[in-house]
């Protein structure tokens, strides 16, 4: 692989790192900036929007720039969000530096894809994907945990600075590495995603993802509070059992992905049948260390492992209903999974701020779990439907 693939794998783990370092530093921040639990659990709520909205319009905006400046644009602002965040002296420019960074985030990731295809061959344009995107993955196995120390250590502005050093890093490597004569792709404009929309069966899967993929954010997003609080574990403990979450997490990103290849509408109900009753399960065993170990391994296992059947039915879907805008397709479904992010973190926040408190957060996360299964099955109909109207009469 190019060296210069090297440096958007670096960029990714840096951008995924600053995603969902928040979730472990939750109460570091709220009690340093003298806010509640559930306004700092805003701040993984607005980065959440800022890539929802964000991506589709700039990535639309920017169609025409030379793809290196474009690159190196966005790891610019990477970096002035993240110092910003680092010097914020208040809760709401912390908020906006969030919403900076979150930017950054949308459109790297809708570009880079496609700058790592054109790195290399035809034939290892799938590997170089896959390459890039691992750095996401491991940062969630150790960007987040190794982050999560730093800022019980040295106060969470030192995380923040820190990923803003990632983010000077791959700005480096990718003004010394990557080609300044990279080909445009064929941008998406907006009236394309609005098209798209426009399809009630791609909407249907979209609010499966968000449903689905962010029910699990209710409690994610207070898991550190959680295990804390209420389970009783110490705070340098978090660091350790984030490590551990995020095996789960890539380890069921992997299953997942074997488990809907032939036919995901299948493995997607079984998945959020399990999602559900294991966020019901932790409602009862976050009082147990025990317990609450053995749960975690089954929710992070169970947290993305729906992630690859929801891309590969979305892209099935559009196929059939969507055919020149498959492309677009795939990216508003992005923007779903970071909707159900902002979704579930802003619901958790209320639930913790009213009377139920944090540990009625796993089961009402199960709750938008079975909408999403409620969707799945209307929408496994409706595919049995369609291919019953395709077959000759008898």
């Amino acid at each position: 692989m190019p060296l210069a693939l090297f440096a958007l794998t670096i960029a990714a783990y840096a951008i995924g790192t600053t995603e969902f370092v928040v979730v472990g530093l939750l109460p570091t921040v709220a009690s340093d900036l003298d806010v509640t639990l559930p306004m700092a659990g805003l701040i993984v709520s607005v980065y959440a929007l800022g890539v929802t909205f964000g991506a589709p319009v700039l990535t639309a905006l920017t169609g025409r720039m030379n793809r290196k400046s474009l690159m190196l644009g966005l790891m610019g602002l990477f970096i002035i969000g993240n110092g910003v965040a680092a010097l914020s002296p208040s809760y709401e420019l912390l908020l906006v530096a969030r919403v900076i960074s979150a930017f950054a985030h949308g459109v790297f990731f809708s570009v880079g894809a496609t700058i790592a295809a054109d790195l290399v061959p035809e034939d290892r344009r799938a590997s170089a994907i896959a390459m890039m995107f691992m750095g996401l993955t491991v940062a969630i196995v150790t960007g987040v945990p190794l982050g999560t120390f730093i800022g019980q250590m040295f106060g969470w502005r030192a995380t923040f600075w820190g990923v803003a050093l990632l983010g000077v890093i791959s700005f480096a490597g990718i003004a010394l590495l990557l080609p300044g004569n990279l080909k445009r792709g064929e941008t998406a404009g907006l009236g394309d995603q609005v098209r798209v929309l426009g399809s009630s069966r791609l909407l249907i899967v979209y609010g499966m993802t968000a449903l689905g993929y962010g029910g699990t954010f209710v409690a994610f997003t207070y898991l550190s509070a959680i295990l804390q609080e209420i389970t009783g574990f110490t705070e340098s403990s978090v660091s350790l059992i984030l490590i551990f979450y995020g095996v789960a997490i890539a380890v069921g990103n992997i299953a997942g992905g074997k488990l809907a290849n032939r036919n995901p509408v299948r493995a997607l109900t079984v998945l959020f049948v399990l999602q559900a009753a294991v966020l019901v399960l932790f409602s009862f065993t976050a009082i147990s260390p025990v317990a609450t170990i053995v749960t975690l391994g089954a929710l992070g296992f169970l947290q993305f492992a729906n992630v690859p059947g929801l891309q590969l039915y979305v892209v099935k879907l559009a196929k059939q209903h969507r055919p020149g805008g498959v492309d677009v397709a795939s990216a508003l479904n992005i923007a779903a999974f970071n909707l159900g992010i902002a979704l579930g973190a802003w619901i958790g926040g209320h639930v913790v701020a009213s009377g139920l408190g944090l540990a009625a957060t796993p089961w009402i996360g199960a709750i938008l779990v079975v909408l999403a299964l409620g969707l799945t099955v209307l929408s496994g109909s409706l595919d049995r439907r369609d291919v019953a109207r395709l077959q000759p009469a008898e």
